[in-house]
């Protein structure tokens, strides 16, 4: 026997309320838009009739005649990644508060589906964009929203400080001297073959930053940087790859990694090469994800403040929505954890990249030790929320 189907009705009107309560639509009108002039009774009176029709207000047709749609466009390379699906959720969260509805995009970290993402967003007649881009300083995507005067902010690029890339609004850390600290940290353990593993370097500005970072620290003290170790994002095994790495004469006593997710990975992977992080080979990362304190031993890596990043750039967001003037980027604070993946490497060891053939101790205990401060710029006509900026 087939299921009976009901009809979809048409949508109820101000008109058909206003014939229900006895009232003119002009009235009906009035009380939906919490005008004073309509006695409470009336008020009553329609409402009971709304409720009784199922009439739902439509605020999109009221917004779109005053010119803003009260929403707002999210597009982020992936929600795989849990610094993104922790951005977005702090996202929502003070769009909610704001009574602002948002609409969100994944580009799959291809610089090729941005374009189309935005384009989708931007057809929803989104008020303005918060988004992350593979190359804030030379993007299709930016060029076209600063063309149009398309209010937006990035999150986590940094677009640069010179030529008309330097004009486009951000919230973001430090990423070079973020991964300088931590390489620094690294090297303060005593490791001197420190090799990066790092996300394509085409697809995010962010990794080719933090490659940077690496390099400086190297170089300044006295180091040649190793060929970093490149894959794609959505990479599922780099076991053949790891194993490639540290089968050579010389190989690394430590990966810094520039995400946490591929940290995590990273040490799956050793694992199941028979290697042990850290007494084997020490791990580090870059992002401060949650799951990273949930894993034995705890992960170290730089902890950037996703929540207030994101309501940092939604706050900022608002403010140029309004048309207030944009004053620079906004640079948040980062720390570095101290968890349990980097290990002390004696200098007289003898490292194969086998196991059981390093003598390492744990560098520290789990914990976390605040970054040197650093003159970043947190201009406070940005609107940006500061963590601990000097």
């Amino acid at each position: 026997m087939s299921a009976s189907r009901t009809s979809p009705r048409a949508a109820v009107t101000l008109h058909d309320v206003a014939q229900r309560a006895g009232v003119s639509v002009a009235t009906v009108s009035r009380v939906f838009n919490h005008a004073t002039v309509v006695s409470a009774q009336t008020a009553q009176q329609v409402r009971e009739a709304a409720d009784a029709l199922g009439f739902r207000l439509n605020p999109m047709g009221r917004a779109l005649r005053a010119g803003r749609t009260r929403a707002i466009g999210v597009m982020l390379p992936t929600l795989v990644h849990p610094v993104f699906a922790h951005c977005l959720d702090a996202i929502e969260s003070a769009a909610r508060a704001a009574q602002l509805s948002v609409s969100f995009a994944a580009t799959g970290y291809d610089a090729g589906n941005e374009e189309q993402a935005s384009e989708l967003l931007l057809q929803q007649r989104v008020d303005g964009l918060l988004l992350t881009v593979a190359d804030a300083a030379r993007s299709r995507v930016l060029d076209k929203l600063d063309h149009e005067g398309k209010p937006y902010v990035l999150l986590y690029n940094q677009p640069g400080a010179r030529g008309r890339a330097s004009q486009r609004p951000s919230v973001s850390v430090d990423n070079r001297l973020a991964a300088r600290q931590m390489v620094s940290h690294l090297l303060q353990a005593g490791h001197r073959r420190i090799c990066m593993v790092a996300g394509s370097f085409r697809q995010s500005d962010r990794a080719r930053l933090r490659f940077k970072g690496y390099v400086d620290a190297m170089t300044q003290h006295g180091l040649a940087p190793l060929e970093p170790l490149e894959t794609a994002f959505m990479t599922a095994d780099l076991r053949a790859r790891l194993q490639d790495l540290l089968s050579q004469r010389d190989a690394p006593t430590a990966l810094f990694c520039s995400s946490d997710q591929l940290a995590l990975m990273v040490m799956r992977d050793l694992r199941r090469l028979g290697l042990r992080v850290p007494q084997d080979i020490s791990v580090a990362g870059f992002d401060g994800v949650p799951v990273g304190e949930l894993i034995t031993p705890v992960l170290t890596t730089v902890v950037q403040p996703t929540a207030d990043i994101a309501a940092s750039a939604f706050d900022l967001l608002q403010s140029l929505i309004v048309g207030e003037r944009y004053l620079g980027p906004a640079l948040l604070h980062h720390t570095l954890r101290e968890g349990g993946t980097v290990a002390v490497q004696h200098t007289a060891a003898v490292a194969t990249g086998l196991p059981g053939t390093r003598h390492a101790g744990t560098a520290g205990s789990p914990g976390a030790f605040e970054a040197p401060s650093a003159p970043v710029a947190a201009h406070p006509a940005t609107h940006a929320r500061t963590k601990g900026n000097p």
